[in-house]
Formats: C-alpha cells, sequence, structure tokens
C-alpha cells in the first residue's frame, strides 16, 4: 500500500508540475530543477467574471458565514462599502471547498464570535491568486499565490488583504478528525512550508482534485491526508525544544494579554513579572513575530473598543465613548483618538455610527 502511493504521488507529481522547462534542460536534477517546479506552481482555478460581482457588505458577509461559519467582513474602501467578489462552495472529494474572492480590507475571526460559533473544522487554504497577510496563534504569515496555510477555525484569526483583490480556496477539513490522526501538532495555524518537496506533492493532488470525476475522488482525499500527515509528523519531529519553549512563552504571553489588557496599568512588566521572565526576553520572543509587547497590547484593546463601539451603536449597550475607552485599557481619551483614528482609519464615533445607521 505505501508503495503504490508512493508511485501513486510521483506520477501525480510529474503530470502536473513538471513540464517544458525542465525538459528543455534535460532533466537536470539540481538545484534549477526545483526553481523550474516552484515556477509551475498556479492557480487551481480557471478565473471566472463571476468571480468579481459588487455586493453590499452585509450581503457579502451573510454569504461568506453560511459557507465559512462566523467572520467579520471589513470592507476595502470602496464607496457605499461594497465588496467586489463573490463566496461560494463545491463538494471536492467528501471535503466541502469554498471558493471566495474579495477586495476587502480584512476579514476576522474574533473571540466573540468563536463564542457563537466555536468552529469544528480546519481550513487547508490555498492562496490562488493575489495576496493575503494572515495572523492566527500569535504570528503573521504572508500567503502569496499557490502558498498553503492550515487555519485552525476554534481559534481568532484576521486575513488582511488592504482593499486588494484576493481569491483563496478553502478545503474544510473535519477538526475532531484530524485530531485524532495527527494529533495536537495539526492545531493552531501553520503554514505549509513551500520548500518543502511534499508541499509540491499536496499541490499536485489538489488539481487532481479540482479536475477528476467523482470516480476516483475518494482515492484522492485520502493521499491528500496522507500527505498532510506526514507533512505534520515531520514538522513535529523538526520542532526543537528551543522553539517550543518559546511557543509556550508567546502562547502564555498572549493569553495573559487577553485576560488583563482592560487594566490601564498593565504593560511590559507586569507581564514580564507574571511569566516570570525578564522584560528583555519577552521583546525577543514578540520581535520573532515583527512586534512589540506593547503594539500587539495596543492592537487587543483597539479591537476590544472597537467591538464595544459596535455593540454599543446596535442598541445593545449606551456606553459612552469615555467608559470604553477606560474599560478597554486605555486612561488617555485623546490618545485612544489618536489611536483608534490611525488604525481603523475614522474616529470611535463614527464607529458607532456606522452599526447604528
Amino acid at each position: 500500500m505505501r508503495g503504490s502511493l508512493r508511485r501513486f504521488v510521483l506520477d501525480v507529481s510529474r503530470s502536473h508540475l513538471f513540464s517544458g522547462d525542465m525538459e528543455k534542460t534535460g532533466g537536470d536534477r539540481g538545484g534549477s530543477m526545483n526553481m523550474d517546479v516552484r515556477s509551475q506552481v498556479g492557480s487551481l482555478l480557471v478565473p471566472h467574471e463571476a468571480d468579481w460581482c459588487s455586493y453590499p457588505s452585509e450581503v457579502f458577509t451573510q454569504d461568506l458565514r453560511a459557507i465559512c461559519g462566523q467572520f467579520g467582513v471589513e470592507p476595502g474602501g470602496r464607496d457605499g462599502g461594497l465588496i467586489l467578489g463573490s463566496a461560494s462552495c463545491r463538494q471536492v472529494s467528501r471535503f466541502e471547498a469554498a471558493i471566495v474572492s474579495l477586495d476587502a480590507q480584512n476579514v476576522v475571526r474574533d473571540r466573540q464570535m468563536l463564542r457563537s460559533d466555536p468552529g469544528d473544522h480546519l481550513f487547508l487554504l490555498v492562496q490562488d491568486a493575489g495576496m493575503c497577510r494572515i495572523h492566527q496563534g500569535g504570528q503573521a504569515h504572508v500567503l502569496e499565490p499557490g502558498d498553503m496555510y492550515l487555519v485552525d477555525s476554534s481559534q481568532p484569526s484576521d486575513f488582511v488583504y488592504d482593499g486588494r483583490r484576493s481569491r483563496q480556496i478553502s478545503i474544510h477539513l473535519p477538526r475532531e478528525e484530524m485530531l485524532h490522526r495527527f494529533g495536537p501538532v495539526c492545531a493552531g495555524g501553520i503554514e505549509i512550508s513551500r520548500n518543502d518537496p511534499l508541499f509540491l506533492a499536496m499541490r499536485a493532488v489538489l488539481a487532481k482534485l479540482f479536475t477528476e470525476d467523482c470516480a476516483v475522488a475518494p482515492h484522492l482525499a485520502e493521499a491528500l491526508l496522507s500527505l498532510l500527515g506526514a507533512y505534520l509528523r515531520c514538522l513535529e519531529h523538526q520542532t526543537g525544544a528551543a522553539e517550543r519553549k518559546a511557543e509556550a512563552v508567546l502562547s502564555r504571553a498572549l493569553a495573559v494579554m487577553e485576560r488583563r489588557s482592560h487594566e490601564p496599568a498593565f504593560g511590559t512588566a507586569e507581564l514580564a513579572e507574571e511569566l516570570a521572565v525578564s522584560p528583555r526576553t519577552l521583546q525577543r520572543h514578540f520581535a520573532a513575530m515583527g512586534e512589540t509587547v506593547r503594539e500587539r497590547l495596543l492592537s487587543i484593546r483597539l479591537d476590544n473598543a472597537r467591538a464595544r463601539l459596535r455593540a454599543s451603536g446596535s442598541g445593545a449597550r449606551d456606553d459612552s465613548l469615555a467608559q470604553i475607552a477606560y474599560e478597554a485599557g486605555f486612561s488617555d481619551l485623546s490618545y485612544f483618538y489618536r489611536a483608534f483614528r490611525t488604525r481603523f482609519g475614522h474616529s470611535p464615533g463614527a464607529a458607532r455610527g456606522a452599526v447604528s445607521s
């Protein structure tokens, strides 16, 4: 069985990823071959004009939620808050696949959404066109066309597009089944590295899944899961003790920040003290993500304040701006106004007004 699977993957890889450029070089098996293969990774779908239609952001959000669960969509600045794109789904073997095209600013899944929709899938996300910056598990990754990322729907996530056109394919894998098959290594958000040969094999099987008829689809789906499992096992083996310790510190830090961000006096020194590490060590861990403790804490407080403003604007509550700012962890109202406008491009009052109108 293992030999058959290996021959199958090799045949699929050759037929979908190896082509003219390699033949012209006489089938070179060195580094140039690897670069040629990487350059062949392209779209899984044929672009269609129907992918790009204008929708009110509320309608687009409803379509997205019907397919993927609770997500919030921030329009990219088009007139009238319109979203250019579409959200549809199709069956790929035994899995549902979401195909989402959009030009939004960002799509977010926060803790409030998780409370109403805990998330029962891992999304094998394929960046089919355009670019995206994804934040999950305390890390940020830039996805370019062809890249893949395993998203954990049970944890907060933020997909940033900056108003540019992007198309993504999301294969919905049952989370409990994946945890049973692969263990906890598959949870929390994982980048599928282009530098790993298994990346190319997974891309080849995905290409076959989107083109072959249903008769062979179950075998292709199992091949995909076998390759994903092999990748995860290798990843687990390669993760050293030092990296696991660093990830543990970051995980604990982010949890404490979420819990204590409402305290105006809470900052880097207080966080380091609670984690029993030095402020310098703490800053070094956050620097690996391209940010500082202060920047992440500010981001959490601003996100919480905006959520409160929207709830207030919808009539659920009627708190004052000052009260919302203070309870989000800001002791200086003018600083809150400046930081909010810098982050979201409008005033806190406008955020409340946009919802109530």
